[in-house]
């Protein structure tokens, strides 16, 4: 079997106030920490990006927000996939050319776990993929929920990672998936 790690909107465009209070401060690191094993490992990096269509977002194509974080930047092997709407599986090719590569699992992160993170990876499962998610390389903001309760970012990422992890895939930590050689808390790696 052959896996490919999906890293999902790492743009500065989420470092905008005007999503609110996020949780996880650590999500970057632990995403680049992954991010850079996998490249020495030299599997397939897949940068989903979301081109957002909305004239006031700062994902939008040609802000400074759409670009990607720093560390994030694709290399010549890696897969750019723009997408639109929040699964990287709609109006792309992603699932073409991961079965054309023989690839059927998939380590996901990024932002956000309540919205691209989550339906990226629920997609994946329902199209046949094994899925696993670095729960803390994921971050989130917090929402109004019905009625005008203010969920915390915390309790919306707990609540969305319970839910992949009841029925769409496996959850792990960085640490995971880094070999023990590599990391100090003996993880032993994927």
């Amino acid at each position: 079997m052959s896996r490919a790690l999906l890293v999902v909107d790492m743009q500065k465009g989420f470092d905008d106030p005007l999503w609110g209070k996020r949780n996880n401060p650590q999500a970057e690191h632990n995403g680049l920490r992954v991010l850079q094993y996998w490249r020495a490992s030299k599997r397939q990096v897949v940068l989903v990006r979301h081109d957002s269509t909305n004239p006031r977002s700062p994902l939008q194509p040609g802000r400074p927000g759409h670009k990607l974080k720093p560390g994030f930047e694709p290399r010549a092997s890696d897969w750019v996939i723009g997408k639109t709407v929040n699964s990287a599986f709609i109006g792309t090719n992603l699932e073409v050319r991961l079965r054309e590569a023989g690839i059927n699992e998939l380590t996901v992160f990024g932002i956000t776990t309540d919205q691209c993170v989550s339906t990226t990876m629920r997609m994946a499962s329902n199209l046949g993929f094994q899925t696993t998610l670095v729960e803390d390389a994921c971050a989130c903001f917090g929402q109004m929920a019905f009625r005008g309760t203010l969920l915390s970012a915390d309790a919306i990422h707990r609540a969305h990672v319970a839910t992949l992890l009841s029925e769409f895939g496996h959850v792990v930590a960085a640490d995971d998936i880094i070999p023990s050689n590599l990391n100090s808390h003996g993880a032993a790696g994927l």
